[in-house]
């Protein structure tokens, strides 16, 4: 579906369902929004907008990385969406086209930021500031915007990671703490492309922005924004590596105590076997054999070194 904004050169805004039989040159600016495009519209994009052929595949093919390109007429970006599935991070493209004239929006799938800022446009009385790049911003802020309730939802989720090891084997908290570490790489490599996208575009003379110094203002607070999120990430990813190692080393920790504690067993049981041993052999001739009492004296002198060995580690700290 193709949807069409146009604001005319005295700032009224028309709505319609975008045809070829628009005079688009009669607006000030429009805003063309192709969603879920069929393939019928997508050749709409070389054929009445004749955008170059790169950019276009770049639309059709899905995983593009966070970029933007400079053309003769206008300014192409790439840029992601981030929802969560199933303890799973899903990431959309939204494509822009944009000039001083139009912008131009592409996502195969419904994007939420992209309606919001419909809707805004539509919702407007007064639309003075409004342009292409504007819209652009308004979209864009929304995208980054939505990242965060992501990476809050993991903080909390390591939190609550460390407070439960206690009812949990290890196996399973290493299943959640690698699944949330694969959550964490996925948003990295999201945030960081768009970090980077911001920095080029904020650095770059090539854009020809109205105001742009007011326009800078703005996307210099998306960037500040990325930047809090990358390093939100990564300090997440230093966390997640930390809780491993602590499993880790209690899971070493638990191992040597019962490698202590069969030592000690093995330790106390080892002499009294040998005196087992001993009397259980089937000589004729073992003269304590025919001792009245020698069963007892012997199940002394078992219980004996027993005892004692046991003082013994617990005098040696075995025990703590």
């Amino acid at each position: 579906m193709i949807n069409f904004i146009g604001i005319t050169n005295e700032d009224h805004l028309e709505k319609n369902t975008f045809t070829t039989n628009i005079d688009l040159m009669s607006f000030k600016w429009y805003w063309v929004d192709f969603s879920e495009p069929t393939e019928d519209e997508i050749k709409l994009l070389s054929d009445t907008f004749h955008f170059h052929p790169l950019a276009i595949e770049d639309c059709v093919q899905e995983f593009q990385r966070s970029k933007l390109d400079y053309y003769r007429e206008y300014t192409f970006f790439v840029t992601h969406t981030v929802h969560e599935e199933e303890n799973d991070i899903i990431k959309d493209e939204v494509d822009f086209f944009i000039s001083e004239k139009y912008i131009v929006t592409f996502h195969k799938n419904p994007s939420i930021e992209v309606n919001k800022v419909w809707s805004m446009l539509l919702a407007q009385e007064r639309l003075e500031k409004w342009d292409p790049y504007y819209v652009f911003y308004e979209v864009l802020d929304k995208i980054v915007d939505n990242y965060f309730p992501i990476v809050y939802k993991i903080e909390d989720e390591l939190e609550s990671m460390i407070k439960r090891t206690e009812n949990k084997s290890m196996n399973q908290l290493m299943d959640e703490l690698f699944e949330t570490r694969n959550m964490l790489l996925n948003l990295l490599h999201i945030v960081n492309p768009m970090r980077d996208l911001l920095y080029r575009m904020l650095n770059s003379h090539h854009l020809n922005l109205n105001r742009i110094e007011e326009r800078k203002e703005y996307f210099n607070d998306i960037y500040d924004h990325l930047l809090k999120l990358s390093e939100m990430v990564m300090t997440n990813r230093e966390v997640t590596a930390d809780i491993r190692d602590s499993y880790l080393s209690l899971n070493s920790h638990q191992t040597n105590n019962v490698m202590k504690m069969l030592t000690i067993i093995t330790s106390i049981f080892a002499p009294l076997t040998f005196i087992a041993g001993i009397y259980g052999m089937n000589f004729e001739n073992i003269p304590e054999l025919t001792w009245e009492y020698g069963y007892f004296l012997s199940l002394g002198l078992m219980g004996f070194i027993g005892v004692a060995m046991l003082l013994w580690f617990w005098r040696r700290g075995w025990f703590k």
